[in-house]
C-alpha cells in the first residue's frame, strides 16, 4: 500500500460518498479536459478516470504514489505526471476543470496558482482539507 507522508501535509480522501459528491458536482458544468492535483491513493481517480469523453491527467508530487497509481490503474499510463503542481505549466490546450483534495499545507498556493490560470480554468471543484490541533475539538 502506501503511507501518509506529514511533509507533503497528506491526509487521504475516505469517505467514499464525498468521493461521489465531488465526481457529481465535477459533472455540473461541461467537462472536456480534467486535472487531478495529488491523487494520493486514487480515491477520485478511480472515479474521474472513467468518466466519458473527458481527457485526464494528474498530477502527483510523491514518487511512492505515481508507483502505485501506475501499478494499481495501468490505463493511466503517461496521464500521471510526477511533478509538483506549483511548479507546472498548464497540461491542456484550452480550457480545463481542476479537481483534487487539496493538502492543507498548500491550499493557498494551489489557489494562487488555479487564479493565475483563471483564463484557462473556468471551474475548480475540490475539498480542502483542515490541519487538526491536538486538544481543540473538531468544528461542526
Amino acid at each position: 500500500m502506501y503511507v501518509l507522508k506529514k511533509s507533503l501535509g497528506q491526509h487521504f480522501l475516505k469517505d467514499e460518498n464525498i468521493c461521489r459528491k465531488i465526481v457529481e458536482a465535477l459533472q455540473e458544468d461541461p467537462l472536456h479536459q480534467l486535472l487531478e492535483v495529488g491523487p494520493g491513493g486514487g480515491a477520485l481517480t478511480k472515479y474521474l478516470k472513467d468518466i466519458k469523453d473527458v481527457n485526464f491527467k494528474a498530477i502527483e508530487i510523491d514518487e511512492e504514489k505515481v508507483t502505485y497509481l501506475s501499478a494499481t490503474y495501468p490505463e493511466l499510463k503517461d496521464k500521471i505526471v510526477h511533478q509538483s503542481f506549483l511548479d507546472t505549466e498548464p497540461p491542456f490546450e484550452g480550457d480545463f476543470t481542476v479537481v483534487g483534495n487539496f493538502p492543507y499545507n498548500i491550499s493557498t498556493q494551489i489557489l494562487f496558482k488555479i487564479v493565475d490560470w483563471k483564463e484557462l480554468v473556468p471551474v475548480m471543484v475540490g475539498m480542502f482539507q483542515r490541519k487538526w490541533r491536538s486538544g481543540l475539538p473538531p468544528r461542526r
